[in-house]
């Protein structure tokens, strides 16, 4: 009876498995051509806005890379990942100096490059836990294998939250500066890249004095990469 048990239990586990394996690499190879219209974080904040008694807001407009304005890459390059055409989706370099920061008690920074940034907004949760981190990490190896880097900063560039109820590029585009996202300025691009490190608290639309010091920075580190390179 107990061996029966077992047997069901593995036989359980093994279907569990490759169903897990499956729906993921399916999923990532569809959205190597789809567009991604909807992501967990999208889903979570409209949750928190009916939670708190807000009003829905949910402004997210796809549009390809090449509607885009070419220093928009360059841009969150410079901010976020400057090895990102380089790296395999992960920045060692950038991991050992958070970790050092970490140990030597300094302000905490993450490592996370913009393969991991991706992985996370459209297949997982914004929650930090050890089991995210795991499957951040299988994601990315999944986008880097099978994407490329062209398509990880098109989904990137348009699911990363740029403002509150905002996502991608067009729509902040649109909302904070009233013009499409093919026509935003070398410094309109380096103002949206200062807020991601948070951009429910710092604002492209109405920056504080410490964004506007960011954009400068980022303006400076711009000059040292390339425009990002279409295929």
């Amino acid at each position: 009876m107990n061996i029966s048990i077992f047997k069901k239990i593995q036989k359980t586990l093994r279907w569990i498995v490759l169903l897990f394996f499956g729906s993921t690499i399916l999923a990532v190879f569809v959205y190597k051509w789809c567009p991604v219209y909807v992501t967990p974080l999208m889903i979570i904040r409209c949750a928190q806005q009916v939670r708190h008694g807000d009003t829905l807001c949910l402004k997210h407009h796809w549009v390809p890379l090449d509607s885009m304005s070419i220093y928009m890459p360059v841009a969150v390059m410079a901010s976020e990942d400057q090895r990102f055409l380089t790296h395999n989706g992960f920045d060692f370099i950038e991991i050992d100096k958070a970790l050092e920061e970490r140990r030597s008690g300094k302000r905490y920074r993450g490592g996370s490059t913009i393969s991991q940034q991706t992985a996370k907004n459209v297949f997982l949760w914004p929650q930090p836990s050890w089991v995210r981190k795991g499957l951040e990490a299988y994601f990315t190896i999944l986008i880097e294998l099978v994407w490329g880097k062209e398509r990880i900063m098109e989904v990137y560039l348009n699911s990363i939250e740029m403002g509150n109820g905002i996502y991608g590029a067009e729509a902040v585009a649109q909302q904070h500066f009233g013009r499409p996202a093919i026509t935003l300025t070398r410094p309109n691009c380096a103002l949206i890249a200062a807020t991601l490190p948070n951009p429910l608290k710092f604002s492209s639309k109405d920056p504080s004095p410490y964004v506007l010091k960011r954009q400068t920075a980022i303006m400076v580190q711009m000059r040292h990469i390339d425009v990002f390179q279409k295929k």
